[in-house]
């Protein structure tokens, strides 16, 4: 599957832009800030509906405008099949996602149709930051690949929010009841999350370990693992010993929402004990087995956005990256970065097939 070309109106810095792009490698080179991620991002929401940076639809319309509107046309399966996607957003309107001119019901059917997988700066929230960008990470790695998670997250999402709202105001007629329904659905969605969860983890963990002994050229050894209170008690056994906490504290206190993923290099936590060319790689090796997992439950080779990923690795492990990537089990890639020489360079070991974009102000001029 790749990406033939996109069209873009309004989005961020972008006020239009229409470009044609390779099948194998494309390059964005330009100073920070120039749109390089932006067009990354652009590519990203026509998979997700949704930006990658967390900015809501209208802070993604640029400025001065009331709409933005992405359109990409795509080939699938070697060229036998077409996709059309357009994703647009309105000021007071909302946003529409059309397939092939047809209209979506609910945005999340579109997910897992066009499979991406994004490595960008802000990964390093997946190593420093609390269990909610390691959660987020999973929530979206699975959505992709598994319609029943992303029905069955939605669902434990919205009933946690209910249970909360009813917590938060206290006894009242039929309290006792209306909980019990909630814990015995949410325990029932729940156990379903936490069970693809691990089963996923179970079969991340080796693929990150190999690329990681790849990247690093098997200095040290990492591992992945799933922290959760479910793997050693029911779901709704933790519900009723928590209930009454839950009562006071006006929150629930257990349950998939407080899972995490360990992250650990010699057996210690990376985010304390990892240099931060280990960390990089940690989060390279990460997405990579990622990729892998989606091109298998998918039948087709993800998008791979690498969005300046080269700082703070040397050129050791930069070298274990291109020889990774360009790999026949890679298709289609986008690299950006600010540094044209060191890209070059990298294009030049990489592959003769690619395309090189400059980047300035929003615009884009093919080299």
């Amino acid at each position: 599957m790749f990406l033939e070309r996109i069209s873009i109106l309004n989005f961020k810095n972008i006020e239009e832009a229409e470009l044609e792009f390779s099948a194998n490698v494309n390059c964005l080179v330009g100073d920070n800030g120039a749109g390089k991620t932006n067009l990354v991002d652009a590519v990203w929401y026509l998979s997700m509906s949704k930006s990658s940076v967390g900015l809501t639809d209208g802070q993604s319309v640029r400025h001065g405008e009331d709409f933005f509107l992405l359109d990409g046309r795509y080939s699938l399966s070697e060229g036998e099949r077409r996709e059309a996607v357009v994703c647009s957003f309105k000021r007071g309107g909302g946003k529409v996602i059309k397939r092939n001119g047809k209209e979506y019901d609910r945005v999340t059917e579109h997910i897992g149709l066009l499979p991406i997988v994004l490595v960008s700066p802000a990964d390093t929230a997946l190593i420093h930051e609390s269990g909610d960008e390691r959660r987020r990470f999973l929530n979206s790695f699975l959505s992709q690949t598994d319609r029943e998670y992303l029905t069955s997250i939605v669902k434990y999402n919205h009933l946690l929010q209910e249970r909360n709202r009813l917590l938060k105001s206290g006894a009242g007629a039929g309290f006792e009841e209306i909980l019990e329904v909630l814990d015995m659905q949410l325990a029932e969605v729940g156990t379903r999350v936490h069970a693809k969860r691990a089963e996923m983890i179970d079969r991340l963990a080796p693929r990150v370990a190999e690329y990681y002994a790849i990247l690093s050229s098997d200095r040290e050894k990492v591992e992945v693992s799933y922290r959760s209170e479910l793997t050693a008690t029911p779901f709704a056994e933790l519900l009723t010993a928590s209930r009454e906490r839950d009562r006071v504290c006006g929150f629930t206190n257990c349950g998939v929402h407080r899972d995490d993923m360990k992250l650990e290099i010699l057996g210690f936590p990376i985010r304390k004990y990892g240099s931060q060319g280990q960390q990089k790689s940690m989060l390279l090796a990460l997405k990579l087995a990622q990729f892998d997992l989606i091109r298998e439950a998918k039948g087709i080779r993800p998008i791979l956005l690498l969005d300046d990923v080269f700082d703070k690795l040397d050129m050791a492990r930069v070298e274990q990256l291109i020889g990774v990537v360009s790999s026949d089990r890679f298709g289609q890639i986008f690299i950006t970065d600010s540094n044209k020489v060191r890209l070059e360079g990298i294009l030049a070991k990489l592959t003769e097939n690619y395309k090189l974009f400059e980047v300035s102000g929003g615009t884009f001029r093919a080299l």
